[in-house]
């Protein structure tokens, strides 16, 4: 079953799915971004002497399984008050104020909730969707992927939201290729989005926007983002998607790169040409010069990468990927105190990079330094067994 047909479901557990407030009609993700999760607290009756709570607790339970919605808010908003200690009080009004659009007090709830009951990763994948809802994106992001870390992705439909949120947020953070990553997930999916292909294509050709905010040369992000969920599905006529696009935006900083970004596993020497090319539309493209030169690493040329790592690392100093590739370039070229310390700059601004562990390593045995190298190496083997590492790419 597709992930649209997934998101339509509805659970047969209380409290019942809520749709989010409907402003317009829209297809996909948009308009089935709703209260998903199973992973629902239980009801336990609460123990308490005092019969205004215990009677506020029924009233809402009733209204709630009635779907009467502004009446349980209103009910378990009283029952709280009462016992401020109730974290299943909390989740239902939380809950039930995020399917009425009241992000601010629904991520206020579930924060008291999360107080009570901190690993709840349902929660806390709820209360990233508020905030990416009221505008606090870095911490929706992090609520999504400590959500996301914490099992709130338990079904397909539950997943599939998440996700797409999440690769929005690390698109607007500048964080294009693990957005790029994250949009992978939808290649093969069953989805009607409208809005699927525009964001892909801001992540692509590396814009830090979200697609609402998208104003202008929507056409152009759209088939850009076409042509990549062509080549993420295996659609072989992703090529001629991407030539066409060459013929229609020319002079378009990026989408060399991008064509360059997407085949490089598969045919790092076509991949390589394209990223040369893009530094004949766009000479100081950071991005680029780190792919040609993490090529030329892996072809154990680092005299060749030298130079282009060098100009990735003076125009963006707070690109770790910059940091990363002059770091091994300088390393391999025989340079071990300069080496070293580009690394350790890369490790301050990712520190989970698995290459930049593996180099690190490297650079503090050439050192003599073996009390560190033995460090960064079983930190490498701790990120392999996390599962958080790539090492497609720098």
């Amino acid at each position: 079953m597709g992930v649209k047909t997934q998101l339509g479901k509805t659970y047969g557990v209380a409290p019942p799915v809520l749709s989010r407030p409907s402003q317009k009609k829209r297809g996909g993700l948009g308009t089935l971004l709703v209260l998903f999760f199973a992973l629902f607290p239980a009801a336990a009756a609460a123990q308490t002497s005092s019969t205004s709570f215990a009677d506020s607790v029924a009233q809402a339970t009733t209204a709630r399984e009635q779907q009467d919605v502004t009446r349980a808010i209103e009910l378990y908003g009283q029952a709280v008050q009462l016992n401020p200690k109730w974290p299943e009080g909390w989740w239902y009004l939380g809950s039930l104020q995020y399917g009425a659009g009241s992000y601010s007090d629904a991520r206020d709830a579930l924060s008291r909730y999360i107080e009570l009951t901190p690993s709840a990763g349902a929660a806390m994948a709820v209360r990233g969707l508020c905030e990416f809802e009221t505008g606090e994106y870095s911490r929706s992001l992090k609520d999504i992927q400590s959500g996301l870390s914490l099992g709130a992705a338990n079904q397909p439909r539950n997943e599939g939201i998440l996700r797409y949120h999440e690769a929005q947020l690390l698109t607007r953070d500048g964080r294009f290729e693990e957005a790029l990553r994250g949009y992978a997930y939808f290649a093969h999916a069953e989805l009607v989005e409208p809005e699927l292909p525009l964001a892909v294509g801001l992540a692509g050709l590396r814009n830090p926007l979200l697609p609402k905010e998208v104003h202008e040369q929507r056409d152009l992000y759209q088939a850009t983002g076409d042509a990549a969920l062509q080549w993420m599905a295996g659609d072989e006529k992703a090529s001629s998607a991407f030539q066409d696009l060459f013929r229609r935006f020319p002079a378009v900083a990026n989408l060399h790169y991008l064509w360059g970004y997407l085949m490089f596993a598969t045919d790092p020497d076509e991949s390589l040409a394209e990223f040369r090319r893009e530094l004949e539309i766009a000479r100081s493209n950071s991005a680029a010069q780190v792919m040609l030169a993490w090529g030329s690493l892996m072809r154990n040329h680092p005299f060749e990468a030298l130079p282009y790592a060098k100009k990735a690392a003076q125009t963006e100093p707070s690109l770790p990927a910059a940091q990363l590739v002059f770091g091994r370039a300088l390393l391999e070229t025989g340079d071990t105190s300069g080496g070293t310390e580009h690394l350790e700059k890369a490790l301050q601004l990712e520190p989970q990079n698995l290459e930049t562990h593996l180099a690190l390593a490297k650079a503090y045995s050439k050192s003599g330094r073996e009390e560190d190298a033995r460090r960064e190496r079983l930190l490498c083997l701790q990120i392999t067994q996390n599962e958080t590492a790539s090492g497609a790419h720098p």
